[in-house]
């Protein structure tokens, strides 16, 4: 939830202290930043211990950042200390999305798997489409109030995971693991995951500019962010109907169905059809993310499961990190043409694998490490 309002809380915080709304992408730009370069040294510094508590310990740390953000915002402090909060907060979120992923194989059968990752993308996406909507109403009374409701919900994680002994670290008698490489076909669904991500981004990190484009108040920004994960609700109920992983070809169609909705958002004229667009990037959403979720889970090498997942996360953020810096530094019509530009590289090298591919995809991996 913290992810998904940031991008509006981060502007309406900014706004009053800079008087720009595009710092507020400068603040998520510096949070991806610390988010890619923190996911897989802090996911491999949890290797040996238990990983529930380790994701408690990291949900705590990304907390007292968040509260951090909401007091200097409500002191009107200088902005280069809300970049260091939350360059805080970015430094442990890589990580704690590996290991919630990670344990996730220790709670679900192998066989229940897909349907899990389905019904997660929808509640997920639920998330994604309350939370701006939050961060708007709230941020249209008070920016600060807006800080602290992201940072009180998004200790959720920290309360709600269960207990599990068996998710624990390498014990003294057990026997050693080579390390084994990544192999290279994870390395395309990743590059896959940073265009989907700057495809999103796009749109939820440019929702004020968008507003202001059309000439509407700053507080109507969650329109566009709730019209993109109204139809990525869609697609998570899609997902967890259907419990299958799709094939290469209908990942290419996915793709290609998501730059036809960039391409739909960097052209409108109208407030209509940048809507529309926005509604089709998040309907193929949760599809390509739950297919490159299983993939990447049957290509991890054992035991580097929950870096592999950091490194997922840390791909979209890599698509985050570009859209925001091209609306910081260029504008919001160049990081539509900056995502756009991503999915078509994207759609072309799935293309050639799908053309190259004489097997089945990857199946569900068995449950935990």
């Amino acid at each position: 939830m913290p992810q998904a309002a940031a991008p509006i809380a981060f502007a309406l915080v900014a706004l009053p202290i800079t008087g720009a709304a595009e710092s507020g992408a400068a603040m998520v730009f510096a949070m991806t930043a610390a988010q890619v370069l923190g996911a897989v040294p802090v996911s491999r510094l949890g290797r040996r211990f238990n990983a529930v508590r380790y994701l408690r310990a990291l949900i705590a740390v990304r907390t007292a950042a968040f509260a951090a953000v909401t007091v200097l915002a409500a002191r009107e402090a200088p902005f280069a200390l809300l970049i260091a909060a939350v360059i805080a907060a970015g430094a442990v979120n890589g990580a704690a999305y590996g290991y919630q992923r990670l344990l996730l194989n220790h709670l679900v059968e192998p066989a229940g798997l897909p349907r899990a990752l389905g019904v997660a993308a929808t509640l997920n996406e639920i998330a994604f489409a309350l939370s701006p909507v939050a961060a708007s109403l709230l941020g249209g009374v008070s920016p600060v109030w807006a800080m602290a409701a992201i940072t009180a919900l998004g200790m959720g994680p920290m309360l709600l995971m269960p207990s599990i002994p068996e998710a624990r670290g390498p014990q003294a008698g057990d026997p050693a693991r080579a390390r084994r490489r990544i192999p290279p076909t994870a390395f395309l669904w990743l590059f896959c995951a940073v265009a989907s991500g700057g495809a999103v981004a796009a749109v939820e990190v440019g929702a004020v500019s968008f507003a202001l484009a059309f000439g509407l108040e700053p507080k109507w920004a969650f329109l566009f962010a709730l019209v993109l994960c109204a139809g990525s609700v869609a697609g998570g109920v899609w997902v967890s109907v259907r419990n299958r992983m799709p094939g290469p070809w209908k990942v290419v169609a996915f793709l290609a169905a998501t730059a036809a909705g960039s391409g739909l958002v960097l052209s409108g004229g109208h407030i209509a059809s940048t809507l529309a667009g926005a509604a089709a990037i998040g309907l193929f959403l949760p599809l390509l993310g739950t297919f490159y979720s299983l993939a990447l889970d049957g290509l991890a090498p054992p035991g580097r499961r929950a870096e592999v997942f950091a490194l997922l996360r840390t791909a979209t953020t890599l698509g985050v990190i570009a859209a925001s810096g091209l609306l910081a530094l260029l504008g919001l019509q160049a990081a539509l043409a900056g995502s756009l530009a991503l999915l078509l590289i994207a759609l072309s090298l799935a293309a050639a694998h799908a053309a190259l591919s004489h097997t089945a995809p990857a199946p569900p991996p068995a449950g935990g490490e």
